[in-house]
């Protein structure tokens, strides 16, 4: 099997860790979501410190690059049964309105950052490497998914505070928690030989502060486990979707919610969480197949809101939930993203479509199996906002009641890339990818007069890139994983599984 390349040496890696992310199977052993060898940045070459079907087994085998990944998917089955409730007519304004400037992140006195710690990458004996995607931030931890553990550590200094070992894989995580921070993934049952899959059938409530698996729980369709592709949390529910139907349990007590009916001609392929739960249901067959994306209640399942997509469209990813946007591949493009739809959560009238051709933005998501992976893009404010490619990278902002562009652009600067993160408030904070011989950069940028105020520099090391890796950042601290262990045979360079930087402010 042929290894992957090294990183080349004073440069950053070539086509994949600049290019759009390639479309991979679902999670599950070997199906990685960030391509092996290929996660580095380098600025400077030396290094510093309810609802389910009949099932398949789907194996593939993906050649990414000169990557020779062993991908396999698991066992999938479909259809599914909730109650259908009546749709709410009243109608909605979303959320948010003009309230930048009021973010919760402080600036530091000196922003310049060190390194903290560095996991290192676990070993594996398999060429095509495992999935280990996940991490959670909370006052004190840090929480990174490792190979058949999910691992707490002291979120300033890196020791390991406890670990939660696991019978397989993980294969898929929410990126969403409790209050509380508890939050779900979902596993493999053991640990299969090779590049083959367990099957991710195996939910898992996590409560991240004690470093506990709360429980454990399954779904059949028949007599058939299903395997989950996605799983996500809203209030007090854990809801797990796939093409076998979509199943939910309560988070403190596991009494299951609802799960798939063998009468059921429609499942919940996905589901995205956070304030509102929203599934996103298939209908139909292969040929008349048609999406409905449904706000549901997170305690009965009952719809309060549904907006039906044209035919045609196959796969939708939740990227907000509160307000409702929703990203698809819509025409004859081959982008995930070529298309959002703003929604009415309470009406699931459309409010707004936005276009975001692939020659022109740079967002991403998912494009098969999971429904809530979208990167470099953020809503808040009742705006989308979202980089434009690297000729002219910056942050536009669309209005999402008229789905038009706001006029206000953050620029990336000279040397730069640039990736919204998440919200703070008003705010987007974002991460500035480094051009050679410098640092990344957070910033800060005020949601409504796109002013951008520095709160972390990077030193000039090592860094992950962003459009692979998963990257947290609270009150000074920035740490960025890997989603995927591997190995490299030959490389000159120690590979690491997370890195954490911090200021001194």
């Amino acid at each position: 099997m042929t290894q992957p390349p090294p990183p080349l040496p004073n440069h950053p890696p070539q086509s994949a860790g600049f290019g759009p992310p390639p479309t991979l199977p679902p999670p599950g052993y070997g199906a990685p979501q960030l391509p092996p060898g290929y996660g580095y940045g380098h600025p400077q070459s030396a290094m510093a410190g309810g609802r389910r079907t009949q099932a398949r087994l789907t194996v593939v085998v993906a050649a990414l690059l000169t990557i020779a990944l062993i991908v396999v998917g698991g066992v999938w089955y479909a259809n599914s049964g909730r109650d259908e409730g009546e749709h709410a007519t009243a109608n909605s304004v979303g959320a948010g309105g003009d309230t930048g400037g009021q973010g919760d992140e402080k600036v530091p006195a000196d922003t310049g950052a060190e390194v903290l710690f560095q996991v290192p990458m676990p070993e594996t004996r398999d060429v095509g490497g495992v999935v280990v995607p996940g991490s959670w931030l909370t006052d004190k931890v840090y929480v990174k998914s490792g190979i058949a553990e999910i691992v707490g550590y002291d979120a300033d200094k890196g020791t390991r505070l406890w670990t939660i070992p696991l019978p397989g894989p993980v294969c898929t995580v929410s990126r969403n928690t409790t209050e509380d921070n508890r939050t779900a993934v979902v596993f493999q049952p053991r640990m299969p030989a090779g590049n083959a899959s367990a099957g991710c059938s195996q939910v898992a409530a996590i409560d991240l502060d004690a470093g506990k698996r709360l429980w454990t729980r399954t779904a059949q369709t028949g007599d058939r486990l299903i395997a989950f592709s996605n799983v996500t949390v809203s209030g007090n529910t854990v809801a797990a979707g796939s093409t076998g139907g979509g199943a939910a349990w309560d988070i403190a007590s596991a009494r299951p919610l609802w799960a798939p009916k063998p009468a059921d001609t429609c499942y919940d392929a996905g589901y995205g969480g956070g304030t509102k739960l929203v599934a996103v249901r298939r209908c139909g067959s292969s040929d008349r197949l048609q999406l409905h994306i449904q706000t549901i209640d997170p305690t009965s399942g009952t719809v309060i809101s549904e907006y039906g997509m044209a035919q045609g469209i196959e796969h939708a990813d939740v990227v907000s939930t509160d307000p409702l946007v929703v990203a698809a591949e819509a025409g004859d493009t081959a982008s995930p993203t070529s298309d959002l739809f703003s929604v009415d959560n309470r009406t699931g009238r459309l409010r707004s479509r936005i276009s975001l051709p692939d020659d022109q933005y740079a967002a991403r998501c998912d494009a098969i199996g999971e429904v809530e992976n979208c990167r470099r893009l953020v809503v808040g404010n009742d705006r989308l906002y979202v980089p434009t490619q690297e000729h002219a990278n910056e942050i536009v902002a669309f209005d999402l009641a008229t789905g038009k562009q706001t006029g206000k652009r953050a620029d990336a600067g000279d040397g730069y890339t640039i990736s919204p993160l998440r919200m703070d408030g008003g705010n987007v904070i974002a991460y500035k990818r480094p051009a050679y011989g410098q640092g990344g950069r957070i910033v800060s940028i005020d949601g409504v007069t796109v002013k951008e105020t520095e709160l972390l520099e990077n030193p000039a090391t090592r860094t992950l890139l962003p459009e692979y890796s998963e990257i947290l950042f609270r009150d000074g601290r920035l740490y960025m994983s890997q989603a995927h262990a591997f190995r490299l045979s030959g490389s000159p360079e120690k590979q690491y599984l997370a890195i954490a930087f911090g200021t001194n402010g």
